[in-house]
């Protein structure tokens, strides 16, 4: 089981900063893991009061049974979660606003990565990847691939986190979108992109809605941003995808990318 640390969320105490209206229904931010979680829940608790912030943990399959208090409709809840599809996971979460977040699965390998060799992940049986024996293009084939009976590979992370959720009534949300409305925000098309996201929350906008994203998007309040995140030393990852890494995405998961509006 992985030990996930960081740095102390601080956000609590900016929340309480601005007005909130409470939320009438349970909403669900569920996504692949290593898919900017932490960008959307932490842009999200801005417009949510924090007594229904559900920051008990992430919900997933595993402990969900303990955190059905999370999809309470009598009490409503903003919940995070990296959650498979399954039988019981759509009987759950039935009554909650569902918003799945995706990652470019070209990005996404470089992430995992980052964070598995990182200072914030702890895992004993993996825990030898941060030694220095594996090469780059070794830790990212890792990603692609999984490692046999430690970590899953990337078409079963997306299969069963992302895909399977697909045409179930979910509000699809990829990473990068929300990027590029972030680095455009004074523009109409970034409110446009907001009003929808929060919408689908069931949170009107309110007029201040700018100033609670950058805050709520302030990589410097983020345990997992890149920039917190420490490697080991002389341990150097690309920034972008090598194009033979990119094949062997393609490989693993052909249509995975078209399917998710990459492609």
């Amino acid at each position: 089981m992985a030990i996930i640390s960081g740095i102390k969320d601080t956000l609590d105490a900016e929340v309480a900063k601005f007005d909130q209206a409470p939320l009438k229904q349970p909403v669900l931010l569920n996504s692949v893991p290593k898919g900017g979680t932490h960008l959307l829940r932490n842009i999200v608790r801005m417009f949510v009061p924090v007594e229904q912030h559900y920051d008990r943990d992430f919900v997933q399959v595993p402990n969900m049974h303990l955190h059905l208090a999370a999809f309470n409709p009598h009490e409503p809840k903003l919940a995070a979660a990296h959650l498979l599809f399954s039988d019981q996971s759509l009987a759950n979460v039935r009554t909650a606003r569902h918003v799945l977040l995706v990652r470019d699965p070209y990005d996404w390998v470089l992430a995992r990565a980052r964070f598995f060799v990182s200072d914030a992940f702890h895992q004993e049986n993996l825990a030898h990847l941060k030694s220095g024996v594996f090469s780059p293009e070794a830790l990212i084939n890792m990603m692609i691939f999984g490692v046999h009976a430690k970590t899953p590979a990337l078409v079963d992370v997306f299969t069963h986190n992302a895909a399977a959720w697909l045409g179930t009534g979910v509000y699809l949300v990829r990473y990068e979108d929300i990027l590029n409305a972030l680095k455009t925000i004074e523009t109409p098309q970034a409110e446009a992109y907001f009003r929808a996201l929060l919408e689908a929350c069931g949170i009107a906008l309110p007029e201040d809605w700018r100033a609670r994203i950058l805050v709520g998007s302030d990589r410097k309040l983020s345990r997992t941003a890149r920039e917190n995140l420490q490697l080991p030393d002389g341990m150097v990852l690309p920034a972008t995808l090598p194009e033979q890494q990119k094949r062997l995405v393609d490989f693993q998961a052909p249509g995975l990318r078209a399917l998710l509006g990459y492609a």
